[in-house]
């Protein structure tokens, strides 16, 4: 009996501890972030060279640290092909950046470490993690099997000049800031009294400011000081150092007896700096221990909220969340707005999630974006302006030889709707009652139908090719004694071929429009009209546009800068996809990249650029972009296709930059004579 019952005890004991195990909580992400990521390590590892992106990573290691001893970056002890998560939060007084990543070799892990943290740092040992600062702000923690690598940027709070109010008082106490990022809280508490200690606090402050200015002053009281006492010995500058403002690494030209020391730093002032470091290295380092606490206490499982994961396709390389409206009405720009009487409307404008999927493929790397306001009625609104007709005649105008277009296809109607609404939900400001008049006055007054008539949401514009124009310029040269010369002088522009054109219900409105500028006693001066064409003629001729081109024919309003652009251009089979792309999508566009730098030649001047102009041009692919409704978002789509021999395009972009380094790097190596 005995037995039984020490037997139940025991498989009781044992269930109770699993149970133990499992009440963990899993580390949530806070709802306030503004960013999240998510990387598909399982992908993109088998995407990666590592045979070609070691030496480049190497390569770069060398130029940030003195003695970089690591050159396989393929074996830091991280499981690459595991998922990386990325969150950001912020406010007045704390920004974190914070990365959660999965070590199968926690060994080489730590060796890794070594190598990156700065010398002399021991690593601190907790109960359930290890940790190190590899940088003042940057601190990473791991135990056996996962990582935190956590950002952490720490301002001292101040009293808004803006709002003068007390916006933010974690800082009167660090320790109660630091519970509040980490349960992600924060308060914001009413004005205090006046308080003349902390009133001496930012006085304090203030003159460490204008201390800081003194010695970015000094050094240029020192160069100038150096100019006076050769100008007063030698009656002029060096020829070698003319442009004094602009020179360095000639301060040989000036003898030895006339060189001035830097000012040295008040070293009290020195000492005042260095306790604020570590003082707020204090607090950040607290935060970041913090953090860590909270996440080794955990189950080691990351929750996100399912709002941040509402688009996410588990099959792109890459996911990010943002949150625009915290991004923008928080913080400094918030405050900004609060000063406005209208501000709450770009407050609610911004107020909205972008979900964005990305995806290096073979031959395009493609990102795909939705656009979601947090108001469900303003987003369908939104959706509205998206829904317009299309109209074959203006995509008549993109041809083979076109650089690039971009296509609108939206209901004008619709956006006098968005307005509106945006405007109704601006909250119980001040003058919400005078807005709601306003907008009921413009209701009445507008006639909505007949200004959509006007330009209904249909138009394209077509950047046709870049052609060469020499153009004069004045350039001021000075002689020995500094006497300024104007100089005529010629150069080589790139003058944009393009059209721009738009449907209209109602022609007779833009002919007037068109007839009062050919005919006004002072715009008759530049404007003109030659049948059914006005024109509009630069006398100097030494812009970059000489002539332009305005007609109104077949409910089209065109602005051309060639009437050779006013006819249907002739297209191939792939041309007319590109028309029939154009006429799907309410927004939609294509670049040549290729080809716009053919026609941006002229501008590379010196040998350096001409070499960056050669390797883009053989290496740059298209650009397409197209935007429609996708349930209750906006989803736009950008494909970049490539042009060169790179596995992927993920290496493509490694490829590229690690040319550019080259580049870069024989620039700077001596000439041989």
């Amino acid at each position: 009996m005995k037995s039984i019952v020490k037997k139940t005890q025991t498989i009781a004991f044992i269930l109770f501890g699993f149970m133990l195990a499992f009440a963990q909580n899993s580390m949530k992400i806070p709802n306030d972030v503004v960013f999240y990521m998510e990387i598909n390590g399982k992908q993109l590892n088998q995407k990666i060279n590592w045979q070609k992106l070691n030496p480049l990573l190497h390569e770069l290691s060398k130029k940030n640290k003195e003695n970089s001893s690591w050159n396989d970056y393929s074996k830091t002890g991280i499981k690459y092909d595991a998922t990386q998560y990325h969150y950001a939060s912020f406010n007045d007084s704390i920004q974190t950046y914070t990365t959660h990543f999965i070590i199968d070799n926690k060994a080489k892990f730590q060796e890794f470490i070594n190598s990156t943290k700065k010398k002399g740092l021991e690593i601190s040992q907790k109960k359930n993690y290890s940790y190190v600062d590899i940088d003042d702000d940057v601190f990473v923690a791991w135990n056996n099997d996962r990582a935190v690598l956590s950002m952490v940027n720490y301002t001292k709070p101040y009293k808004d000049l803006l709002t003068e109010e007390n916006v933010d008082s974690i800082a009167a106490v660090a320790d109660s800031a630091v519970a509040a990022i980490v349960d992600s809280a924060y308060v914001t508490e009413p004005e205090l009294p006046f308080d003349y200690k902390e009133e001496i606090v930012m006085l304090k402050d203030e003159i460490k400011y204008l201390k800081e200015s003194i010695k970015e002053n000094n050094k240029e009281i020192t160069r100038i000081q150096k100019d006076i006492k050769y100008l007063e010995k030698h009656h002029k500058y060096p020829k070698e150092n003319v442009d004094t403002q602009h020179s360095e690494g000639e301060t040989e030209m000036y003898p030895q007896e006339e060189e001035y020391a830097e000012a040295e730093i008040d070293s009290s002032y020195q000492k005042e700096l260095d306790s604020i470091r570590r003082e707020d290295f204090k607090i950040v380092k607290k935060i970041a221990e913090g953090r860590f606490d909270q996440y080794f206490s955990s189950s080691l499982e990351i929750e996100v909220p399912k709002a941040m994961l509402t688009f996410r396709d588990p099959n792109s390389d890459a996911y990010v969340y943002t949150y625009y409206g915290k991004l923008m009405n928080d913080g400094i720009y918030g405050k900004m707005m609060k000063r406005f009487e209208f501000g709450q409307f770009f407050r609610n404008a911004y107020d909205s999630n972008s979900y964005y999927n990305l995806y290096f493929d073979k031959d395009k790397v493609k990102l795909v974006n939705n656009y979601q306001h947090k108001n469900s009625e303003t987003q369908k609104t939104i959706s509205s302006v998206y829904k317009g007709k299309k109209n074959k005649k203006l995509a008549a105008l993109i041809n083979d030889k076109s650089v690039g277009y971009y296509v609108m296809n939206v209901n004008g109607s619709k956006c006098f709707d968005m307005m509106y609404n945006l405007l109704q939900d601006s909250g119980d400001g001040e003058y919400k009652k005078e807005m709601e008049l306003m907008m009921e006055t413009m209701k009445i007054i507008l006639d909505e139908e007949a200004i959509t008539k006007i330009a209904p949401g249909n138009g394209i514009f077509v950047l046709n090719e870049l052609k060469s124009k020499q153009v004069e310029y004045t350039d001021y040269e000075y002689d020995e004694n500094y006497n300024e010369k104007e100089v005529k002088k010629t150069k080589d522009v790139a003058v944009p071929n393009f059209t721009f054109a738009f449907a209209t219900e109602n022609e007779g409105y833009w002919n007037r429009v068109f007839n009062v500028l050919s005919t006004n006693k002072h715009l008759s001066k530049n404007f003109s009209k030659a049948g059914n064409i006005y024109s509009f003629k630069d006398e100097k001729g030494d812009g970059y546009m000489d002539q332009l081109y305005f007609v109104v024919k077949d409910g089209i309003v065109y602005l051309t800068s060639s009437t050779d652009n006013l006819s249907a251009q002739s297209q191939s089979d792939v041309s007319k996809q590109w028309a029939k792309d154009s006429s799907k999508y309410p927004l939609s566009g294509r670049l040549d990249v290729q080809k716009l730098l053919i026609g941006l030649e002229k501008e590379f001047k010196t040998p350096s650029e001409r070499k960056s102009l050669d390797l883009f041009r053989k290496n740059v692919g298209e650009m397409y972009y197209r935007t429609e409704v996708k349930g209750d978002s906006v989803e736009t789509e950008i494909d970049y296709k490539i042009k060169n021999s790179s596995e992927n395009s993920l290496m493509y972009f490694f490829d590229l930059f690690d040319e550019i380094y080259k580049i870069n790097e024989a620039e700077k190596k001596p000439q041989i004579l």
